[in-house]
């Protein structure tokens, strides 16, 4: 016994616990890390389609799930033969450093769901799959070379350093380094987690997989596994789908994605802490605070986005730590602790499939997010608050059954007085006696799974739910794609196109002439808008002229015979509502038949003839969000090799929280462009459907930047930051620009 427990003492020695703590935090560190600045490499050559985006995390889900099971798989082995394997696997896979893409040459019309994985897979495959299987598998080695202690606990590091990496790249490694500089840090960081391994390691006791095998715990029961599997989906499911929900109905904020992502993180580390008190608080009360703020979120407060997006992350945090708490306590032994991760890793890959992939094809709104709530109510624990109120529920299922229905039929008459005026309702009138009446039958239903289901459901149908089904329910009024959610709004004299919180398009309605009339940015006397008068002054009657963002096609109201235009547009469904579906007559009335390039407009402006245009204009802009390869130096190359000399570049700069002119400034300098900005500013007489707007004017000739400062307009010089460095394809940051 006094030998055993100077071996055990000895190893301790070699890797106490802080030791696995800074490995597992490490590791999930670089984790972390590497999956934007990975994104990033690939934007100029794959271009900014949300389709790139969604590849690439499905990638790092399904190399997460892969590093899982091949931790799986080692519990086979004895411990020090599973280091020696790891280590090997470790050592092999950095043959693929310093990280970074591999050198290929994609076609222009390069797919993403086929291009994204064959090109990260082979870039950083090795080094994700190797680095994935640092938690589960340095938990169960930390549970052999520790026996009697919670390898559990550790969970909470790995989604510390989760976290960490997930914050760290665009506040503090993005801003501060350029790629390559990166990828170099990355590599350090990965020499540093095998050194850690390697320590970890040491610690590991002399058992054989015999004895192993035969001190092995019972295995789980199916209906165990797929609880598992249930409680990671939702939470991974809802973290998108609040990403979605928040960015599309409330407010596209830049940098927005990092917040749902780090709450979720973040409740691992609250759910599997080893202190409780945190953890069991937000539990009890977290089917509450669904019901609270589940069920008004899908209707949000009107004018009141910065709250509502509050509330939708507080659920999200609410949501991800009741769950996972509740994941936490069905833990198995730690023996059988890889498999329990791989199967949270599963459900975790399968929402993200469901929120990601399939919810946008199955749903033209974001229903993923009321379903998600409802089940996350379901599966939540529930216990009785009020003594009273659990007291009704005793006694037999013919009781039981008989409160259900009672609660049901409210619920129903909740339903029908709520919809009779939506609108009304919508403004105010019943709401709040309605919220409590919802309020009241949830604290009666609380420790009932089914009639608490009821009640949420109600409320979901209630506090949005239908009213979004109303617009579904007009068929082509809401369109749905992986770039986002398209609402067309209709008055008696204008319709409108909105991209999430954005309008992206307005047509008035009524005569042809209202029809053919430039709206919104794009209005005569915006900078658009007296370049595009001033192209046959500046280029002649055959005048060629791109323009990058079809929006509803307002812009082509200003084509003449003669002139030769070609529309970029990366969305087929913008495509479709502009030109197909006759709700927008921009384009019938005055393009007809007009060329339509689908795709990456940086890619396919690569891959066609030089000097091909005379005006280019640039508004691409996704809601508010900025396509960043399309605003560095490279890109301002490419624009100038499309471009005849002499030619133009408009640059759309409009936006609600960021402040790009320096970002033009910078590029402008560094390419040698001369540029003027003109704001306009509707005054106290603005004509319908005029908004302001703020572009750019740039070209390498001086002289016809003059000329069109002469045909008239509030033309100025651009404003200047100093300091600001020009973004590139190996350096951007939003951080500098945010209003």
């Amino acid at each position: 016994m006094y030998q055993s427990q100077i071996i055990a003492a000895d190893r301790q020695r070699w890797a106490p616990p802080a030791l696995f703590f800074a490995a597992i935090l490490s590791g999930s560190f670089l984790l972390f890390l590497v999956q934007p600045m990975v994104a990033r490499m690939a934007l100029p050559r794959l271009g900014g389609a949300p389709a790139v985006w969604n590849s690439a995390m499905l990638v790092y889900q399904a190399l997460l799930l892969a590093g899982y099971g091949y931790a799986h798989a080692l519990g086979r082995l004895a411990p020090r033969g599973q280091a020696v394997v790891h280590l090997g696997v470790l050592l092999v896979a950095a043959l693929w450093l310093p990280i970074g893409l591999m050198a290929m040459d994609l076609p222009a019309d390069a797919q993403p769901a086929l291009w994204v994985p064959w090109l990260l897979g082979l870039s950083i495959g090795p080094l994700f799959f190797a680095v994935s299987a640092q938690a589960p598998l340095l938990q169960r080695w930390f549970s052999a070379a520790h026996p009697g202690r919670d390898p559990y606990a550790l969970y909470a590091a790995s989604n510390l350093g989760s976290f960490g990496g997930l914050i760290a790249y665009p506040l503090l490694v993005e801003p501060a380094l350029v790629l390559k500089m990166q990828s170099g840090l990355w590599t350090a960081g990965y020499v540093l987690v095998i050194l850690l391994v390697a320590g970890c390691a040491l610690a590991l006791p002399r058992m054989s997989a015999t004895a192993v095998a035969a001190t092995a715990s019972p295995a789980p029961d199916r209906r165990t596994i797929g609880h598992w599997v249930l409680l990671a989906f939702v939470p991974s499911g809802m973290m998108l789908a609040t990403t979605t929900y928040i960015t599309t109905d409330i407010v596209a904020m830049p940098l927005l994605w990092v917040i749902p992502l780090g709450l979720y993180l973040l409740s691992f580390s609250i759910a599997f802490a080893e202190t409780r008190f945190l953890a069991d608080l937000i539990t009890r009360f977290a089917p509450l605070q669904i019901l609270l703020f589940g069920g008004v979120m899908v209707g949000g407060f009107q004018g009141m986005p910065y709250f509502n997006a509050g509330v939708a992350l507080t659920l999200l945090f609410t949501i991800s730590v009741a769950l996972h708490t509740t994941m936490y306590r069905k833990r198995p032994a730690p023996d059988r602790l890889t498999g329990f991760y791989l199967m949270m890793s599963l459900g975790g890959v399968l929402g993200g499939v469901f929120a990601a992939l399939v919810a946008p094809v199955l749903f033209d709104w974001t229903w993923e997010y009321p379903l998600l709530i409802l089940a996350a109510g379901m599966l939540a624990p529930q216990a009785l608050f009020i003594a009273p109120l659990a007291r009704m529920w005793q006694g037999d299922a013919q009781r039981q059954r008989i409160l259900t229905l009672a609660v049901s039929l409210v619920i129903a008459l909740l339903i029908v007085f709520a919809t009779r005026d939506v609108m009304a309702f919508q403004a105010g009138q019943g709401r709040g006696a309605v919220f409590a009446a919802i309020v009241a039958l949830g604290l009666v239903a609380l420790g009932r799974r089914l009639p608490f289901a009821i009640v949420l459901a109600g409320a979901l149908v209630i506090f949005g739910g239908f009213q979004a089904a109303t617009i579904s329910w007009q068929g082509d009024a809401r369109t749905r794609s992986y770039f986002g959610i398209y609402t067309i709004n209709d008055d008696t004299r204008v319709r409108q196109l909105s991209h999430g919180t954005t309008v992206h398009g307005m047509q008035l309605i009524g005569s042809p002439a209202r029809e053919r009339t430039p709206t919104t940015y794009y209005v005569p006397g915006s900078g658009i808008g007296r370049a595009m008068r001033a192209a046959d002054s500046l280029f002649g009657p055959q005048a060629r002229i791109g323009v990058v963002g079809l929006g509803a096609g307002t812009l082509a109201c200003y084509a003449h015979a003669g002139q030769a235009w070609r529309f970029y547009e990366i969305d087929p469904a913008i495509v479709r509502i502009a030109r197909d579906t006759g709700q927008f007559s921009f384009l019938r009335r005055c393009l007809p038949g007009a060329e339509i390039a689908i795709g990456d407009a940086r890619i396919n402006l690569a891959a066609a003839t030089p000097h091909a245009l005379d005006l280019l204009a640039l508004d691409a802009f996704s809601s508010d969000s900025v396509p960043m390869h399309l605003m560095t130096r490279e890109a301002f190359a490419s624009y100038d090799r499309a471009l005849a000399p002499g030619g133009l570049l408009l640059v759309h700069i409009s936006n609600r929280f960021l402040d790009l002119e320096p970002v033009v400034a910078a590029a402008a300098d560094a390419g040698q462009w001369r540029a003027v900005k003109l704001t306009y500013l509707p005054g106290a007489k603005a004509k319908e459907g005029e908004t302001v707007s703020a572009w750019v004017a740039l070209s390498r000739s001086p002289a016809s930047i003059d000329r069109l400062k002469a045909l008239g307009g509030p033309w100025q010089p651009l404003d200047r930051r100093p300091g600001f460095t020009p973004w590139t394809d190996d350096y951007s940051t939003i951080l500098p620009l945010l209003k």
